[in-house]
This record gives C-alpha cells, structure tokens and sequence, in this order.
C-alpha cells in the first residue's frame, strides 16, 4: 500500500510557543488515520500544517517537510494549490454568506451575516472562486457531489433555498460536498462531529467509511468509540509529540506506549506527562 502524505520532523509555532515538536509519521493512501491526544496538544494545528492553513496566523510559522506523493508542500508549490489538493472540513459547519447572493445565480457579493447562500452556491463556492463559469458543469458538479455525501434526495427540490434552512448535520454535509467539489487528493476533517447528534455523527462516520475509496483522510477527533469505529490507523499525540502512530486494532487494542493506554482508557492525565 502506497503512502499518501508523509510527515518528516514537523514542527509549528505561535510566536515563541513551540506547539509541534518534531511530528514523523506516513499516510497511507485510501485510509482514515484518526489523531487523537488531550486538548492542547497539537492535534489542530497538526492537520493545518497539512494544507498550509497554519502559516495565516499571524505570527505562526512551520519547519520539517510534508510531502503529497514525495512533493514537499512548503518548497515551490503555492498555498492555493495545496488547498485544492488537501481539503478541509472543520469543527462546525462553515456555510458562505452573502449580501446579495449571484447576479443572474452565478455572480458574488460582498458578504453578510444573513442570509446565507443557496445549497447549490455554497458547494459550488470553491469551483467558482477557481474560474469556473459553465452553468451546466456547475450544476453536475453539484448534484454528484451531494449524492457522494449522501444529501441529494435530501435537497434536490430546494438546491437554490438559502443553506442556512438546513440542519447541523445536513449543512457538515453541504461543507464536505464543497470540499469534494475541488476534487482534492485529501480530506481533512477537525472534529466534524462535535457540534451534531448522535443520528448525524453516524451519518459522517458511513460517509468517512465510504470516502477512502477515493479519498485520503485525516480526521481530529476527542471521540474514542469515533476514532475506534471509524479509522484504519491512529496517531496519538501528547505536548506536542507523537507518541504512538499504528494500525487502530494495535493502538486501542496493545498500545506500546502507557501514555497512549491512558488516554484510551480514560485514566485522566497521570501517566501522560
């Protein structure tokens, strides 16, 4: 099996704080590799060093290497590019607003709170932005990528009502649907299913399942029964460190490191220091 991403001596920081100590890990391709660890210990910033999200904060900065199929993203490659070609969806569901939505459907305005874009707007976004203009390929793009997240049925005879209608669980799968639509190589995935029920946190979890057939994804979670249902390799990172990465069965089932065995279990922090 082929390796995806593959992460060499990644380090991170918000100005003098040193977030990222040193991060060594490969992505195999077609997979869901979860990381896991206690709050504040890097996970976040982890994957946003993975698409270059993670240089736009002030004062934030990256060294190591992260390669997509041996190509180091931080050496001759612009963040636009890499953002295509590593999506991401993040904690709660991130739906576009507008002021005055498309002139004649297909133009953007300046935004607003209220209201939101249409369903159809919102997944196309990304394609648009990229200078996308057929009407016909827009509207495809659209339904195909709402039926990989399962949605179109759901939506299909309100695709131009504003997104904002929709529930918490429906709008994740709006913003997944937008990622899609670029037709990135990665997924990545910050909690997605912390802001939903359980009946729409199972959803995304079918979905993840079926994705890595086309897709890499890496996917945060605090969720552990989440981590265990879903992923097919884990990573554990504590202060910053990665302490244990391997097949999901040998990290929950023989961990090597007590740390890890800890946090599984829900020991509380002793041991993890």
């Amino acid at each position: 099996m082929s390796y995806k991403l593959q992460v060499e001596e990644l380090q991170a920081w918000y100005d003098d704080q040193q977030v990222l100590k040193g991060i060594n890990l490969s992505v195999r391709a077609n997979s869901v590799t979860a990381v896991i660890g206690p709050s504040g210990c890097g996970k976040s910033t982890f994957i946003r060093c993975l698409n270059r999200m993670h240089e736009v904060v002030p004062g934030a900065r990256v060294a190591g290497r992260v390669c997509i199929d041996e190509v180091n993203i931080y050496n001759g490659i612009s963040p636009v590019e890499v953002r295509r070609r590593v999506g991401m969806v993040f904690q709660a569901p991130n739906i576009f607003p507008t002021m005055s939505i498309f002139q004649n459907g297909m133009v953007f305005q300046a935004p607003n709170i209220f209201p939101t874009m249409s369903i159809f707007q919102n997944v196309v976004a990304g394609l648009y932005l990229n200078g996308v203009r057929n009407r016909k390929l827009l509207e495809e793009k659209a339904e195909y990528c709402l039926q990989q997240v399962g949605l179109w049925e759901e939506v299909k005879d309100r695709l131009h009502g504003v997104a904002g209608g929709l529930s918490s669980g429906q709008l994740q799968r709006v913003c997944i649907a937008r990622a899609l639509a670029v037709e990135p190589e990665v997924l990545l995935m910050d909690e997605p299913c912390s802001a939903l029920d359980p009946i729409a946190s199972i959803r995304i979890e079918e979905l993840m399942r079926e994705l890595k057939e086309k897709y890499t994804i890496v996917l945060v979670t605090h969720n552990m029964q989440q981590a265990a249902r879903v992923s097919d390799y884990t990573a554990f990172l504590c202060q910053g460190e990665l302490i244990e990465y391997g097949s999901t069965p040998e990290v929950f089932i023989r961990p090597r490191d007590r740390r890890t065995e800890n946090y599984i279990t829900g020991r509380g922090d002793n041991g993890l220091a």
